[in-house]
Parts: C-alpha cells; sequence; structure tokens
C-alpha cells in the first residue's frame, strides 16, 4: 500500500541501495535513491523528503558531514544511520546531536523497515509544533525554564493567528528563530519567509530593498526591482532589528501595515501585498517612543502581540541541556569522539552571565571543543573572562547576600559602601579577586558618586 511519506536512502554501495530499494517499496514508500553525499544534497534541494537513510562511511563526503549539510538546510529532517561496527562512535554523536536513531550493519530488513514505520506512526500520532530552525548558525532548544515553556505556548498559539507580532530580547537570543517558528507552524508557511535585516541595511537603500523600484528611478537603477515585501506576498516578512529604521522608513512602513499597499520607488502605481508582518530588535522601544527617536503609532502597529525572549542569564536551568546540545553538534561537525563536559566545568557554564545569550554559548562550545585536550572540557578551553573563571575557583564556604548572580553592578556598588569605598575589602566581601573588581568597575563604569 502506498504511503504519502517520501524517504532517501544514501549508500556508497550499489547492492545495498538495491536492498534497501526492494525492502522499502515493498512496505509502499515513496523513494529516492543516491550513491553518494553530494547526490543526496541534489535530490534534497529538489525534493520533499520526509526521512534518510544513510550509510555512515563514504568516499568524499561521510554520512556524518551529510548529515551536517542537512542540519544547515532542513533541520528537523529526521535521519537514521546506518553504520558498521567499526564507526558507531560516529553514529552516537550524530544521534546525540539531532539523528533520531542508527542501525548497524548488516542490518535485519523488516527491522528497519518497522523502525521508520514507528517513527512516522509516532510523529503523525501527535499534534506535534515545530522547534525554530538554526540561524547563523544558532541551534535552538526550547528548554525547560518556566520562561521558555510559556514562550513556547505563546508562540505556538500566535503562530495559528495572522496578528503582527514583535519579538525583543537581546542579541544572541534566538529571535530570529522565533520569527521562523511563528512562520512554520503558521498557515503560511508554504510561502515565502522574507528576512530584512534592517539593522546592517543603509537608509538609502532599505527603502529600494523593501519597496522596489522602477527603471531610473535614481543612478543605477537600470531595471525594474521587486522590493522584499512584494515578495513576501503570501508569506511572512520578518523585520529584523526594526528599531533601527529612519524616521522616513517609519513613515512609509506605517502606512504599508495601515493599507497594506506599496509603491515602488520611481511609481505611481500601488500594488496590495498579503503579507504577515514580525519585527525584532534588541532595543527598548518604549525609552525610543519617549526621546522621539520611534514613532508610536507604529510601535502599536507592530506589538498586536508581544513575545520577550529571557537572556541566557535568566535562566541557568537551560544551560546544561544546551551546552551539551552543542558540545555533541560540533564534535559531529568536527568527526570527533564524544567529549565529556564535568560537572565542575558544568557549574562553570551556568555560572557566567553570557552577555552574547545562546550564541556566544554555542560559539565559546566550539572554541572549547576544538583545544579541549584528552576529551574532557575544562573552562579554560572556552576562552572567556579569566576573571569569571578566577571567581568560580573561589567556591565560598558561606552564603552571601552580596552575591553577583543577580545583579553584578548593584552588588558591587552595595560592597563598596559597605567598605566605605576600599575596593580590596569589596572584593574580600565579594569573594572575588581584586583584579576582578577592577575590571568589573571598568566594565560597568561605576564612579565613586555611584557608592559614596
Amino acid at each position: 500500500m502506498k504511503t504519502s511519506c517520501s524517504l532517501l536512502l544514501v549508500d556508497d554501495d550499489p547492492s545495498i541501495l538495491e536492498v534497501l530499494d526492494a525492502r522499502f517499496s515493498a512496505a509502499g514508500f515513496n523513494l529516492y535513491k543516491a550513491t553518494s553525499g553530494a547526490a543526496a544534497l541534489d535530490i534534497l534541494h529538489a525534493n520533499k523528503v520526509d526521512l534518510v537513510v544513510s550509510d555512515v562511511k563514504m568516499p568524499n563526503m561521510s554520512g556524518i558531514e551529510l548529515y551536517s549539510e542537512i542540519q544547515s538546510i532542513s533541520p528537523e529532517l529526521p535521519v537514521i544511520f546506518l553504520t558498521a561496527h567499526g564507526s558507531i562512535s560516529e553514529a552516537v554523536v550524530a544521534v546525540r546531536s539531532g539523528a533520531i536513531d542508527y542501525v548497524e550493519k548488516p542490518f535485519d530488513g523488516k527491522s528497519l523497515v518497522k523502525k521508520v514505520k514507528d517513527f512516522f506512526g509516532k510523529s503523525h500520532s501527535k499534534n506535534r509544533f515545530d522547534k525554530p530552525s538554526s540561524h547563523e548558525g544558532i541551534s535552538f532548544e526550547w528548554g525547560k525554564s518556566k520562561e521558555m515553556l510559556d514562550l513556547r505556548e505563546m508562540v505556538e498559539r500566535v503562530a495559528s493567528s495572522e496578528v503582527n507580532t514583535l519579538i525583543l530580547g537581546e542579541s544572541g537570543v534566538g529571535k530570529e528563530c522565533i520569527a521562523q517558528a511563528i512562520h512554520t507552524n503558521s498557515k503560511r508557511k508554504n510561502g515565502p519567509y522574507i528576512i530584512v535585516d534592517c539593522g546592517s541595511t543603509p537608509p538609502g537603500i532599505l527603502e529600494s530593498e523593501l519597496f522596489g523600484h522602477t527603471k531610473g528611478a535614481f543612478t543605477n537603477a537600470i531595471q525594474d526591482k521587486k522590493g522584499l515585501i512584494e515578495a513576501a506576498d503570501g508569506g511572512t516578512l520578518f523585520l529584523d532589528e526594526i528599531g533601527n529604521i529612519s524616521a522616513d522608513m517609519q513613515h512609509r512602513l506605517l502606512r504599508f501595515l495601515e493599507d497594506r499597499k506599496i509603491r515602488k520607488v520611481g511609481s505611481i502605481e500601488e500594488k496590495r501585498i498579503d503579507c504577515r508582518v514580525v519585527a525584532a530588535t534588541n532595543a527598548d522601544l518604549n525609552a525610543d517612543i519617549e526621546s522621539g527617536k520611534f514613532r508610536q503609532d507604529l510601535y502599536y502597529r507592530l506589538r498586536v502581540v508581544t513575545l520577550t525572549i529571557p537572556p541566557l542569564r535568566a535562566r541557568p536551568e537551560d544551560i546544561p541541556d544546551l551546552a551539551t546540545l552543542f558540545v555533541n553538534k560540533h564534535c559531529a561537525s568536527y568527526g570527533m569522539a564524544p567529549i565529556e563536559i564535568p560537572e565542575k566545568t558544568m557549574r562553570w557554564i551556568q555560572d557566567f552571565d553570557w552577555p552574547g545569550n545562546v550564541r556566544e554559548l554555542k560559539n565559546a562550545l566550539e572554541a572549547g571543543v576544538v583545544l579541549c585536550n584528552d576529551g574532557i572540557l575544562t573552562p579554560e578551553d572556552l576562552q572567556l573572562e579569566h576573571e569569571m573563571y578566577e571567581r568560580s575557583e573561589q567556591n565560598p564556604s558561606e552564603p552571601d547576600s552580596f552575591s553577583l548572580e543577580s545583579s553584578e553592578k548593584e552588588a558591587i556598588i552595595r560592597a563598596l559602601r559597605e567598605t566605605n569605598g576600599i575596593q580590596k575589602s569589596a572584593a574580600e566581601l565579594l569573594n572575588i579577586s581584586r583584579r576582578s573588581i577592577h575590571y568589573k568597575l571598568k566594565k560597568y563604569n561605576i564612579q565613586p558618586s555611584d557608592y559614596k
């Protein structure tokens, strides 16, 4: 009986591909076959595939390298590995990084088919809400903290609606991933998803990029150009770092949000566009409104619903799972054996405040994977602030009301007030080194007038 599920079978051994073809064809699956990783990627770019079954050991591009490429183009695509005994450790790393399973050769065809059928049975028997994809190398995991579970529920509800949505959060928390999740789980998921980086596009160019232009509208306008808003027709338009747009662009964007019509630069004709708008910023728009930098009416148009992503330091309980995920993915990407994160290192990672949030954590762990010795990750491998490592090594014997975990700046100011401004005494009270407190004073620009 034919199913609607399509499989991609990848193996450099034609005889094994024949066996797989016979088994899965008899089970009713739609099949694509490839004898190399490169050929598999070509198929994935051109066709809808629901699951990949791939050998691990292949020339030119291994199954693990293929998996890394798959994660970059289709992060949610499930993969099952076929592995010989000598490559089991590589398959295990891949499974820890997100692959659904591995099967050791020689495999039993009936068992493999049953494993695939069971996977589709489970995945279609529940109303699964898709995880956000990875963007700019950032893998996104919801985590177990209440803040992130509440956010996930909100995203799920918002995705099923058509309301304009404003996503707030510090740099590196995953705002673009949340925007992608809203699109992927909406009724517009088969339409275009257009990203506009308002933060890096010069104001003089942004108007043309968003609204398009006609031939001859300005110097070098040698042909008509479709704008990104028009390109998002039928789908979702994501305006990243919306707080950076100029006053003129704020006015034009407000007009579009009000009547859903655009006019290309140099044109007198208007065109109606049907797209959902999701915007994001790490700026304080309320403060910008008060200072006159951002239009209040545009703010209200953008924020029919507001989603706020908490910084990583506010949800330390999510860090162990994230750290493990990133380390496993980096190991898989570099073809390395699994790396252990000792409890001491994990505590240190949780204690760090991660000003760059998830992006910084991911990058630091990549450096750690490359630099660590003997398969054991240490704080020094992460190449972060020495002061944080020095502080974590102190391990105070008694709890202290001047803990830096809640608010470093306020804690330092209180400690300086308590010690009449004597930095050495304040450092001892905070259980950090004199070098550390000097660094923190500079970091937070703390002046004597703040504590005297």
